[in-house]
């Protein structure tokens, strides 16, 4: 089942073919045991915005009858740029929605090998702005915004809380799961977990490739937010690492950097933790725990 999630991606039309596969899977009852369900007691909603010309899908998780302007939560979903959708972090979204009393929003975005680099930061900055400005419409709080993503959601989260740091937009705080946050550099853990489940070291830089396309090579921070000039003032930060997982050092390194730049971060690293774990309660118990962690530490910060 694991292997199945992701086999190797190939060219455009073989990961477009894997996205149809991996959504039909989550449908089932196979794929609902292994992804999890909604949070008891947490509303699901859907709505369409436009965003750089597309028309772009919102997934909303609140409280049940939950009023006044609650705090947001802006989710971004993995995938490696390539793959994924806002439901896959359903269950995580809702349950955080439950733990925290917040505004759950999980946007999509145009994904490569069609639309490579920068096509992805773009959208999920312009996302993050347009909630911002619509944050009553939907329930929340301005003041009081957090973003959060897993795996390459944790780099388009970790590069949207630079961006609203150099734009004067105050967020409370960034939640990186397992986040991808060097294009390049390989660190221990991916050779130690090379060919770890769900995730192997060769598919992790096939991502990479297509993500960027022509622009492979670039030394850019918005494709690796490591590499930012300055990582000083921004919001206090959590970070999840999985402890079998080629992307740990990842995670491991931006806590190091943060830090050195002043940032108040904290670390939990799952010992059996593997990569996508919190979109696999099902399957890796740990998830929970996790996802109970990730909760309280949000409530916290906001």
């Amino acid at each position: 089942m694991l292997r199945r999630l992701a086999p190797e991606p190939a060219d455009a039309n073989e990961m477009i073919t894997l996205r149809g596969r991996r959504d039909r899977l989550r449908e089932t009852f196979v794929g609902r045991q292994v992804f999890g369900t909604l949070a008891p007691g947490v509303d699901e909603a859907v709505r369409n915005v436009r965003i750089n010309g597309d028309v772009q899908r919102i997934l909303i998780h609140k409280r049940s009858g939950a009023r006044g302007a609650l705090p947001i939560v802006v989710n971004f979903h993995g995938g490696g740029w390539c793959l994924g959708a806002p439901e896959q972090s359903a269950w995580l979204a809702s349950h955080v929605a439950a733990s925290t009393g917040a505004v759950v929003v999980s946007p999509s975005y145009r994904l490569a090998p069609e639309n490579p680099y920068p096509a992805a930061v773009s959208d999920a900055w312009e996302m993050l702005q347009w909630i911002a400005a619509h944050a009553e419409d939907l329930g929340g709080d301005a003041s009081r915004i957090a973003v959060m993503g897993d795996s390459a959601g944790g780099n388009l989260a970790a590069v949207c809380a630079l961006k609203a740091r150099d734009a004067g937009m105050h967020l409370r705080a960034q939640v990186l799961i397992y986040p991808a946050v060097e294009m390049y550099e390989r660190y221990p853990s991916e050779e130690e977990f090379a060919e770890a489940p769900v995730l192997t070291q060769k598919q992790m830089h096939k991502f990479g490739r297509l993500y960027m396309g022509e622009r492979y090579g670039d030394e850019d921070w918005e494709a690796s937010p490591i590499r930012a000039a300055s990582h000083e003032g921004l919001p206090p930060t959590l970070i999840v690492v999985a402890g079998h997982d080629p992307l740990r050092d990842h995670g491991m390194r931006y806590a190091q950097v943060l830090r050195k730049a002043g940032v108040e971060v904290a670390v939990r690293r799952d010992g059996p933790g593997i990569h996508g774990y919190l979109s696999l309660p099902g399957v890796v118990p740990v998830a929970k725990d996790a996802a109970e962690h990730i909760g309280a530490c949000l409530r916290g910060m906001l």
